[in-house]
C-alpha cells in the first residue's frame, strides 16, 4: 500500500492532482483507471481524434500524448528520487511538448496502446519500490517531491485529463462514447 503524500512531499500546486485520486490501494487505482480510459478512447471514432473543443485548444489526440508524456517524466522523477538521486530535476514546458509530440500523425488506437505500455511499466516499478524508496524526496520543478507523491500525481494528472477529455470534448459525443 503506497500511503498518500502530505502537503510536505510535493508543490503545492500538485494537490489538485493528488486530491483527485480516491483513498485506498494506488496500485489498483492506477490499473482501474488505466482499463477506464483505454475503454473510453478505445470507444472513440478515430474521425474524434482531432477534435477540439475550442480554437487553440489540444485535440485528443494531442491530450492522450501529453498524458503519455508526463507519465514518463513523472515515473522517470520517481525513479531518480526513489534510486536516491539528489539531482534536482527541471521542469517541461507541456506545450512545447505537445507541439513536437507528432500526435496528429497517430491514431487513437496507437496512442492507446503506448499509453498502456507505459503504464503496466510504471506499475511494474512501482511494485518493485520499497516503502523507503517511495518515502524519499527530491527536488523537481523547483521544489520538493517525494516518489510517492509522483505516483499519486500519475494518477491523478490522468483523472484530471480524462475528465476534461469527457466534460468538454466528448458532451457532444454519441451516448455511447461519452458514457464509457
Amino acid at each position: 500500500m503506497i500511503p498518500r503524500p502530505d502537503a510536505s512531499e510535493h508543490l503545492p500546486y500538485y494537490a489538485k492532482y493528488i486530491d483527485r485520486v480516491p483513498d485506498g490501494d494506488l496500485l489498483q487505482t492506477l490499473r482501474t483507471q488505466l482499463d477506464d480510459t483505454l475503454s473510453l478512447v478505445r470507444g472513440l471514432d478515430e474521425s474524434r481524434g482531432g477534435h477540439r473543443y475550442a480554437p487553440g485548444k489540444w485535440t485528443i489526440r494531442e491530450v492522450l500524448a501529453h498524458v503519455i508524456d508526463a507519465e514518463r517524466i513523472f515515473a522517470y522523477r520517481a525513479l531518480r528520487i526513489a534510486r536516491g538521486d539528489a539531482t534536482p530535476l527541471s521542469s517541461f514546458d507541456e506545450n512545447a511538448y505537445a507541439e513536437n509530440a507528432g500526435a496528429e500523425s497517430r491514431t487513437l488506437a496507437d496512442l492507446a496502446d503506448e499509453l498502456q505500455h507505459v503504464r503496466l511499466g510504471n506499475l511494474a516499478m512501482f511494485r518493485a519500490l520499497s516503502d523507503d524508496a517511495f518515502a524519499r524526496t527530491g527536488t523537481a520543478s523547483g521544489g520538493p517531491v517525494s516518489a510517492r507523491a509522483l505516483a499519486w500525481i500519475i494518477a491523478g494528472h490522468e483523472l484530471h485529463h480524462v475528465a476534461l477529455l469527457r466534460e468538454r470534448y466528448l458532451a457532444d459525443a454519441p451516448a455511447t462514447a461519452a458514457a464509457v
